[in-house]
């Protein structure tokens, strides 16, 4: 029977956001058909760089990886957001060396996923929901490299994607500003269980989901 270990951050390990409700990985389980399970190995606050850790503690009998990770990466990189800057030049410069230190760190993460061999699906950072529409406007803009680089990947290896910036796509959907509450919990684990049940992974091409 499949076996689902959730890899990541907040945006899969979010019962400290959600006053008691359901998190990801309960109300996942929840929508999967009987004998099938899902654990979470995801930790609040990783990034990149703590995906290994967590592939370390893989469960022998797991059966497929799902990966929602990077947000933590740009938010090293937002005080760029508050930088002056001379020329759109000059910034754009700045977004770009931070673009190409993710991608660096991406490929390695992902490198080490897949040496696990085993069916694996990419989530994208979905969009911040700040209070100030301005700081919301800025931060969509500059993840949009950041999930570039995550979707590059994917087309690149044939892995399929949940697309979070469609799945949540309401601001009902957020604890705060970068958690998923309860409601936007329900909708990522709909789509995850859409994706292990519909995606053929043996075709080793892309495939979207973003319900």
């Amino acid at each position: 029977m499949p076996h689902i270990i959730l890899l990541g951050d907040s945006i899969f390990d979010n019962a400290a956001y959600v006053a008691g409700g359901s998190d990801v990985v309960r109300q996942l389980r929840e929508r999967l058909p009987k004998g099938w399970r899902a654990t979470l190995n995801a930790v609040d606050g990783a990034a990149t760089d703590g995906i290994e850790r967590q592939l370390e503690r893989l469960p022998q009998d797991a059966s497929h990886l799902v990966v929602s990770i990077g947000g933590n990466d740009a938010l090293r990189h937002a005080g760029l957001l508050d930088q002056e800057a001379r020329s759109v030049a000059e910034a754009l410069d700045r977004i770009s060396g931070a673009r190409e230190q993710f991608e660096q760190d991406y490929r390695t993460m992902l490198d080490g996923v897949q040496r696990r061999d085993l069916p694996t699906a990419l989530c994208t950072i979905y969009d911040a929901r700040f209070p100030d529409p301005q700081r919301r406007r800025l931060a969509a803009t500059a993840l949009t490299t950041f999930n570039d680089v995550i979707t590059r990947a994917a087309f690149s290896r044939g892995l399929p994607v949940i697309d979070l910036r469609l799945v949540c796509d309401d601001d009902a959907d957020f604890a705060n500003p970068i958690e998923p509450s309860v409601r936007g919990g329900a909708k990522i684990a709909s789509a995850i269980a859409a994706l292990i049940a519909e995606h053929d992974f043996s075709g080793r091409r892309t495939e979207v989901f973003a319900r």
